[in-house]
């Protein structure tokens, strides 16, 4: 049987064992929405992708203080949480955008473009507005692709906490985007 139709329990197991294969088969099934989660998190692919290199860095080191093999892709989007406010606390205040910025001729190309290009700004930067807890859940759910008990379990919350703070998150977002319904 191929590696890549093998359950997440299973190729932890072998990875453990010093399977290199079956850390890969880990590696290419969970690396994109870990690095969609981070680059949400961090507005950055550089450091997104960093963070998720130092994420599978970690899951070599210390995937066998997984307690449930099963939980692999919860644990590994944990790690790639905490790794993410790590390099957030650690950035130095950023220059604010000026109208020069969106001079570029990326920035001229055609006006449909151009809209999607503001709202998906709008969006990063009302994420960025909202509580630490609601962003990383909504980022959990919406980019991440977690369900709602791999939320609580990974943010040390209750399901119904979870449904509450995506609740609000929702309500949020939807006042700070009403321009773009």
């Amino acid at each position: 049987m191929a590696l890549t139709r093998v359950a997440d329990n299973v190729l932890v197991s072998r990875t453990i064992d010093g399977d290199k294969q079956a850390f890969e088969v880990l590696i290419r099934r969970h690396a994109p929405g870990m690095r969609a989660y981070a680059q949400r998190l961090l507005n950055s692919s550089n450091e997104a992708d960093d963070v998720v290199q130092e994420t599978f860095i970690t899951a070599w080191e210390q995937l066998e203080s997984l307690s449930d093999y099963s939980a692999a892709r919860a644990w590994l989007m944990r790690v790639v949480s905490r790794k993410s406010f790590d390099v957030i606390r650690a950035r130095k205040p950023t220059a604010t955008l000026t109208a020069e910025a969106f001079s570029s001729p990326a920035a001229q190309q055609t006006e449909h473009i151009v809209e999607i290009r503001s709202a998906v700004e709008d969006l990063s930067s009302a994420l960025l507005q909202l509580p630490t807890a609601q962003r990383e859940c909504w980022l959990l759910y919406e980019v991440g692709g977690c369900s709602y008990d791999e939320i609580a379990e990974q943010l040390g919350i209750s399901h119904p906490a979870v449904r509450g703070t995506l609740a609000r998150a929702r309500a949020t977002l939807i006042r700070t985007m009403e321009g773009w319904r």
